[in-house]
């Protein structure tokens, strides 16, 4: 059944725990591409020194800062051993999604724990609560055929609760936690905008399952309106769309998550640019993913998913 919609009077923003006095470390390994985050990576650093669980190692790859994110990762470093700053050489600009997963790979061939259960993919703009790692890791080992597991997304906007809106089996790209054999049956992370779709399907391709749960001792608050932390929200929506035709979306399904993103800011024009991006990809013959079974499996799931819409029935997921 889809997760239960939370009773916004009881989601307290998860970012005033102190440090945890005796957590536990599990062999989890975090790897955190940063760039310019000075503005909420204090969020994030607090939160994983207040985790119950505690991974055994966090890589913060610092991906050509031009503000006080390397000093405030070197802060918390002299502190925690845990953690670890990892410079990288600058390419001079943020480069999303690639260069994401660029800057993560890098952070993996700095691994020191190479006996690690579980990695993770975390963004330098989040805030999560106590027990966050310790109840997302727990649900991995209860179910062995689960590849990737994280809590919902909320971002708080005009003294309300938003939930970034996702099917329930699309884990967050802004912590995605991942049980090392699925992580490394999948692949990895492809090296393109749509990364985050990506590692999804093909993990659904090769029969593990993957899961966003609410659960209100566990879920992640962002700090940016998804697809804002370069430029702007619009040029956020047009890679998205481009993103889309790379990917290998079917035009209808391309045409129904445009629709479907219309309700979110910026209303109506943000689904439009996303069509728009998706169409003009085409016509100017943009790569695709080198993966025809993939783009072919990928197609088959949207259309499925489209006719449930249409005939309202449900999903056989739930």
């Amino acid at each position: 059944m889809p997760h239960a919609q939370p009773d916004p009077a009881t989601l307290l923003e998860p970012v005033a725990a102190p440090p945890a006095q005796n957590p536990i470390t599990v062999p989890v390994v975090v790897i955190s591409p940063v760039r310019d985050e000075a503005q909420y990576l204090r969020l994030t650093m607090d939160s994983m020194v207040a985790q119950t669980w505690r991974p055994v190692e966090w890589i913060l790859v610092d991906d050509g800062s031009s503000d006080e994110t390397p000093d405030i990762v070197r802060e918390y470093a002299a502190k925690y051993p845990f953690i670890r700053l990892v410079p990288r050489q600058n390419r001079g600009f943020r480069k999303l999604g690639g260069g994401v997963v660029a800057a993560f790979n890098f952070g993996m061939e700095h691994i020191q724990n190479t006996d690690y259960a579980y990695i993770v993919k975390l963004d330098g703009d989040m805030s999560f609560g106590p027990l966050y790692l310790q109840r997302m890791v727990q649900r991995l080992i209860d179910n062995p055929r689960l590849a990737a597991v994280s809590g919902k997304v909320y971002r708080h906007e005009h003294g309300r609760y938003i939930e970034e809106s996702h099917i329930a089996e699309q884990v967050a790209g802004q912590f995605k936690l991942y049980k090392r054999e699925a992580f490394e049956d999948i692949g990895g992370f492809v090296q393109h905008l749509s990364w985050d779709g990506i590692d999804v399907h093909m993990a659904w391709m090769k029969g593990w399952e993957t899961l966003a749960v609410f659960d209100p001792q566990a879920w992640l608050w962002h700090h940016r309106i998804m697809g804002s932390s370069d430029k702007h929200i619009y040029e956020g929506r047009l890679r998205w769309g481009r993103g889309n035709w790379y990917m290998g979306y079917h035009p209808l399904y391309a045409v129904a998550a445009g629709l479907n993103r219309m309700r979110e800011k910026p209303v109506v024009i943000g689904g439009l640019l996303m069509i728009f991006s998706y169409f003009w990809s085409a016509l100017k013959g943009l790569p695709r993913y080198e993966n025809p079974e993939f783009r072919r499996y990928l197609r088959a799931w949207q259309m499925q998913r489209l006719k449930r819409f249409v005939l309202r029935q449900p999903d056989p997921r739930h």
